[in-house]
């Protein structure tokens, strides 16, 4: 009588990925150079997806204490982008908490507000995006994504804040390390890392024939659709128009 595993626990290591990605393009891996092409290679193909849409699995929730009279504030420095944000009051988290939306507006809008430092309740925030990264060996040179509400605060400490900023945010997928540890990925999305893996590194050999590598482009887009459509939101959703009188 046949028995199955039982397991639900494969998660190869960045190795085994490295040596399959080779494999797929007709090649071994066997130097520490192809070893750290790979890395490479995986840590663009890992920078693209953040470009691809919304990975459900890199949504972290944040706050941000908002002070009497500041308008800007950072935000996470590995943040990619704001999904929604609410301001609540009643920061001492009672009965009377209340979530009140706060509507994200384009630089253009930011721009054209005559008093940026008026002060009240904030019901806009712009999202200065940055690089994300640090261009030098000081945290100072840090390039942090901001948040600018308007308008500006008009009670709260940072001990003791009335306002509070809450935002879902997606945030980077972690860098591929030394190369021996597991990436964080569900394991819905193994193959379409392999298949991308195996693509980027057939356009970098010389040896694989074109065809080959266009095969593994159209593996890989393949590969990318399948686990897309499964990472979604399955709740349902509705449309209300928005009507505007003069």
């Amino acid at each position: 009588m046949a028995y199955t595993t039982a397991t639900t626990v494969f998660n190869p290591t960045l190795n085994e990925v490295f040596e399959e990605a080779f494999e797929r393009c007709g090649l071994e891996l066997r130097s520490g150079y192809d070893f750290k092409t790979a890395r490479r290679s995986l840590n663009f193909l890992l920078a693209e997806w953040a470009n691809r849409g919304v990975n459900l699995w890199t949504i972290e929730q944040g706050s941000i204490n908002l002070v009497q009279g500041t308008v800007t504030y950072d935000l996470p420095i590995d943040t990619v982008d704001l999904l929604e944000h609410v301001i609540r009051t009643d920061s001492a988290q009672g009965p009377n908490q209340t979530d009140l939306n706060i509507t994200r507006i384009s630089v253009s809008t930011y721009s054209t507000i005559p008093n940026k430092l008026a002060q009240g309740r904030p019901i806009q925030v712009w999202v200065n995006r940055q690089s994300g990264q640090k261009v030098g060996s000081e945290a100072a040179t840090a390039k942090n994504p901001q948040i600018n509400v308007w308008p500006a605060p008009d009670q709260g400490t940072l001990q003791q804040p009335y306002y509070i900023f809450y935002y879902w945010r997606l945030k980077r997928i972690y860098d591929a390390g030394t190369g021996t540890n597991v990436v964080d990925i569900p394991f819905r999305f193994l193959n379409c890392m392999t298949a991308g893996l195996a693509y980027m590194l057939a356009v970098k050999k010389p040896e694989v024939p074109s065809d080959r590598v266009m095969g593994l482009k159209v593996a890989y887009e393949e590969a990318w659709q399948l686990a897309a459509d499964e990472d979604r939101e399955k709740a349902a959703i509705r449309f209300v128009p928005r009507e505007m009188f003069y």
